[in-house]
């Protein structure tokens, strides 16, 4: 099935939807795996399961709840990892789930017949969920779980008493009285400690273990049980190596039947999927509707899936008295709602979901269901709009054959009128000979007058409401709609008149090219016409505006008979014309009286040589006669 058409009809999010009503998640495995099914007998089947599982949830209670996600633990024992006690639990849990569940379908059988069969595939291994149940307790290893854990068990509680008996020996002796800074016993890095006062620490025989965060306690383990101590850690090492080798047992158990665990893991995913499927059911009050597989589908009252009762319920039919079926109307008016609810009730029931219309609608099943809706412009690609659509319905044709739905938005738009049009009949031929279902939208007229002329073709309009000027979002198949503009207009106050000949337009084309009288325009003034031929005079030195770059410069020299001036700008001079100039200020508004203007168009580097030379300067002229030596060298 075609990726982009599930994406476009919103398939995934639907999908996504149903999938929070799985208990666990093993079915929302199952759920991201499901994908439409061009198979009829695949359809019905997966229609009946959800079927089935609506019952059952509607009469019972569906043993579910506790089932756990094993992925992790399967892959820990693949990786021959020892499994601790809470992974264990968790294999515990999840045996006595699938015992559950299996027990409870196989009474269901006479109801859920098909459901019921599955649970032949669940394996009962309840051996091992009593091992697991004797051996663990709370997530840890049982000290009944082997004799001989029981025995280490029993010397180290044993042990552990005498150790407590004698500090509590240490904490009643006067000698110690000032030394203690808490009259208690407190175990600290697993030893049996005294907090004693930091002043007095080697006051008292024994081993340091732990000094507080100030500094004002040390947590001491007295001389007097530091042999008890040794042989304490001594059994304790005993009893980690016997747990172990417990956790070992129960893991190789377990391993021994992997291939049991995944099978129940898969088996109770998909009931869960499933049972996912009926809850989606009862939400939308969804039916299990008939299926074909010779293109014909009978909508009644039918909603879209995920708008539901925000759209107005749809009935549709096609594919028996005609194969392709052409939508108009105006914009905002459903049409695009129709494809996607066509689109994604196909995809929902090829899935096995129930949707939400009347029972005595049908469907087919499809090999292959295409979309193009919406824009998918490429920026990347630097594709147009209409070059997408094009690229995508080239696709669409090369994969189409008699068992392929196709919902075109619009077709032939994003182009020229004309050609889009022609574009579009053609396209329409080519996939209904295919043998295709075809439903499209559109706004031309020349798609509309094909589709009432061929055979196998239908009109159908969105209706529309003449009074509010909105529309219903209703479809009646059978009628040619438009877009309503003329009427719009007329509504909206344009005169009859001109709507009648936007009407005659559309017939004969012949439209007024007259020229409008001169009396209905106002007549430009002598004065204006010929404002346009007075050209400023610019004097030199004159600040102006260069239109063409947007900056000023200085008039260096006055026009010639041209209207060409020079301008001094950047430290060039430019011939402009003087239409390209327009005066900011005038030089004696710029520069005071008996203003040397050429300096305005030197350098000022230049300008102080020339001065200097004038009054006499020798290091001037030294400069002068160097650049000239330079000169004769460059020849």
């Amino acid at each position: 099935m075609n990726n982009i058409a599930m994406e476009k009809l919103q398939y995934n999010e639907l999908k996504e939807h149903v999938k929070s009503y799985c208990t666990s998640n093993l079915g929302k495995i199952m759920m991201d795996k499901l994908h439409p099914s061009s198979h009829m007998e695949t359809v019905k089947k997966r229609l009946n399961e959800t079927t089935e599982g609506k019952m059952l949830l509607e009469s019972s209670v569906v043993p579910l709840q506790g089932i756990v996600h094993i992925d992790n633990i399967i892959s820990k024992l693949e990786k021959g990892m020892i499994l601790n006690g809470e992974a264990l639990s968790n294999v515990s849990s999840f045996l006595r789930g699938c015992r559950k569940l299996k027990a409870y379908m196989e009474d269901m059988k006479f109801y859920a017949p098909v459901l019921a069969g599955y649970s032949k595939s669940i394996e009962v291994l309840e051996h091992i969920e009593e091992e697991i149940n004797t051996s663990i307790v709370n997530d840890k290893v049982s000290p009944d779980a082997s004799k001989e854990l029981k025995r280490i068990t029993r010397l180290i509680e044993n042990l552990e008493i005498k150790i407590e008996n004698k500090l509590n020996e240490f904490l009643r002796s006067s000698i110690n009285k000032n030394y203690i800074q808490d009259f208690f016993i407190t175990k600290r890095k697993e030893k049996f400690t005294i907090p004693i006062k930091s002043s007095y620490k080697n006051q008292v025989a024994g081993t340091v273990i732990e000094i507080s965060g100030g500094g004002a306690t040390v947590f001491i383990e007295p001389a007097t049980v530091s042999k008890f101590s040794s042989e304490l850690e001594q059994l304790i090492a005993e009893k980690e190596n016997e747990e172990y080798q417990i956790l070992s047992s129960l893991t190789g158990l377990i391993n021994d039947c992997i291939r049991e665990l995944k099978q129940n893991a898969e088996v109770v995913g998909i009931y869960d999927m499933i049972f996912a499927k009926s809850k989606f059911s009862r939400e939308i009050n969804g039916i299990q509707p008939d299926v074909n597989n010779y293109g014909y589908i009978n909508i009644i009252n039918g909603r879209h899936p995920m708008l539901r009762n925000k759209v107005v319920p749809l009935n549709f039919t096609i594919g028996k008295d005609y194969r392709t079926l052409v939508i108009t109307g105006p914009n905002a008016g459903g049409k695009t709602v129709v494809l996607k609810t066509v689109g994604l009730l196909t995809l929902a029931v090829q899935s096995g979901f129930h949707i939400p219309c009347e029972s005595v609608s049908e469907f087919s099943v499809f090999e292959n269901i295409f979309a193009d809706i919406g824009d998918d412009q490429s920026i990347e690609n630097a594709l147009s709009t209409f070059s997408s659509h094009v690229k995508n319905i080239a696709q669409i044709i090369q994969d189409t054959n008699k068992s392929t739905l196709l919902l075109f938005d619009e077709i032939g738009s994003g182009t020229e009128p004309n050609e889009g049009a022609a574009l579009a009949i053609s396209v329409l031929e080519e996939v209904y000979h295919k043998g295709a279902i075809t439903v499209s939208t559109t706004h031309y007229g020349e798609i509309k007058d094909y589709s009432l002329n061929h055979p196998d073709f239908e009109n159908a309009a969105m209706l529309f409401n003449s009074e509010t000027l909105e529309p219903l979002f209703k479809l009646l198949i059978g009628e040619s709609g438009n877009s309503n503009a003329f009427w719009i207009a007329e509504k909206m106050g344009i005169s009859k008149s001109v709507v009648q000949r936007a009407r005659e337009y559309i017939s004969d084309k012949k439209y007024n090219f007259n020229i409008v009288s001169k009396n209905k325009v106002i007549q430009m003034k002598n004065e204006e016409i010929n404002a346009d031929a007075e050209v400023i005079n610019f004097d030199i030195g004159d600040r102006v505006y260069l239109t063409e770059y947007k900056e000023s410069g200085i008039v260096y020299k006055s026009k010639d008979k041209f209207n060409n001036l020079t301008v001094f700008y950047k430290g060039e001079f430019k011939e402009i014309n003087v239409k390209q100039l327009k005066l900011e200020n005038k030089a004696g508004e710029l520069y005071p009286v008996g203003y040397d203007l050429n300096t305005l168009f030197v350098e000022y580097s230049e300008l102080k040589l020339e001065r200097d030379i004038n009054r006499g300067s020798k290091k001037a002229l030294k400069k002068i006669n160097k650049k000239i030596k330079s000169r004769r060298n460059d020849i």
